[in-house]
């Protein structure tokens, strides 16, 4: 029996973009589709840039089509979508309704269009987000963010990250991402690296310009980065937050209510002292504290000496303190300062060492040990059942 067009189709309906994650049918890729016998031809729009992807694609498109049977052939024309289409697909993208084509328009109405709707995707997701804190700068946080959240994806999540230290973001350079997110109409499409994807303000600025800003504006940012951009339903969604407890912390416990406060503190009294500001900033504003991870706990010598430079305890004490676990020490070791810096994280680059071990333990204990409140949040898929 030869294919039908309505065959196709529904082979199609299964087959994802590559980048997107959505099925091309429902976003509007497929164009046409030409069935002559046993070679079918598919004729499909793509809503971003080639960057090596549209050969998946095809390769995907092609793989499913070949399975029906009757189908011995398969090609595929591929095109750039004109402005038209892409705002149709920010419309999928966005969760708004099509337009439609048989409505009485009035006359009279005012002709301009009424504003989008901008609705924050986490609300009732069933992401799990954890926000990396620390009352201090210098203790390696985002270095902490960087390695954990590649951590989770080697484990297999979808992992989304937002670098919300407006004036001192980093994740970009961290993460060796090097080009912006694309654009689709207003809908923002965030670059992946190492399996994580992620947004920052370095991508807006230059990486030596100063961000100048007051509360409001702050505020407003962190909104557009949680709404505007595609996410798709990323298992983790992991927040860079900046020092201290100011108004970007506020503003995220207002945003993501069911956040997780993760701290990061080093090992001497004074630090974990300061740390300890940010676990009260998360019981002023009902956020769950899951946790403590030390950096910097010690310093292996080529002889195997371990050196605790800036003391040690610091990072049990705050943790007992606040009643939550220890996650991990983690050594200060040259490579993961270097990895930072070009890169080129120390648990991709490096994944046997010691540093890198304790990375992966940490995402372990998150991803199954402590998995918060099941009985408040049934739905949550992370983890064991």
């Amino acid at each position: 029996m030869p294919a039908t067009e309505a065959a196709v189709r529904t082979a199609l309906a299964a087959v994802d973009e590559p980048d997107l994650g959505r099925s091309v049918t429902e976003l509007g890729l497929v164009q046409g589709i030409a069935v002559d016998g046993p070679t079918v031809v598919v004729a499909l729009a793509e809503p971003l840039p080639d960057r090596g992807t549209w050969d998946e694609l095809e390769q995907r498109v092609r793989d499913a089509v070949l399975a029906i049977d009757g189908v011995a052939r398969v090609d595929v024309d591929l095109r750039e979508m004109d402005d038209d289409e892409l705002a149709g697909v920010a419309r999928v993208l966005k969760g708004e309704p099509e337009a439609n084509p048989l409505a009485v328009v009035d006359a009279h109405a005012a002709t301009a269009p009424a504003p989008r709707a901008r609705t924050n995707p986490f609300t009732d997701s069933r992401t799990r987000i954890l926000a990396i804190a620390s009352g201090k700068g210098g203790v390696g946080k985002s270095s902490v963010t960087t390695n954990l959240s590649i951590a989770l994806a080697q484990r297999g999540r979808r992992v989304a990250v937002v670098d919300a230290d407006v004036w001192g973001f980093s994740l970009p350079r961290m993460l060796g991402v090097a080009r912006p997110p694309d654009l689709i109409d207003d809908v923002l499409v965030p670059p992946d690296a190492h399996g994580v994807r992620v947004i920052s303000m370095g991508f807006f600025t230059g990486e030596d310009e100063a961000i100048v800003w007051r509360g409001p504006m702050l505020h407003k940012a962190l909104e557009q980065f949680l709404t505007d951009v595609h996410w798709g339903e990323p298992d983790y969604l992991v927040i860079d937050l900046p020092p201290g407890t100011g108004d970007v912390s506020l503003s995220i416990a207002q945003f993501l209510p069911r956040a997780e406060v993760v701290i990061v503190t080093t090992p001497q009294p004074a630090a974990q002292k300061v740390a300890a500001r940010a676990g009260a900033m998360a019981a002023k504003v009902n956020l769950e504290v899951a946790g403590v991870v030390e950096n910097m706990s010690w310093f292996c010598a080529d002889d195997g000496t371990r050196y605790e430079l800036f003391g040690a305890g610091g990072g049990a004490e705050l943790a007992a303190r606040l009643g939550v676990p220890l996650l991990g020490q983690v050594p200060l070791v040259p490579a993961l300062r270097e990895g930072g810096d070009a890169g080129a994280p120390i648990i991709v680059a490096a994944p046997d060492d010691e540093a890198s071990v304790v990375f992966r333990s940490i995402a372990e204990r998150l991803d199954t040990e402590l998995v918060p409140s099941r009985r408040s949040h049934p739905e949550l898929r992370i983890g064991p059942t």
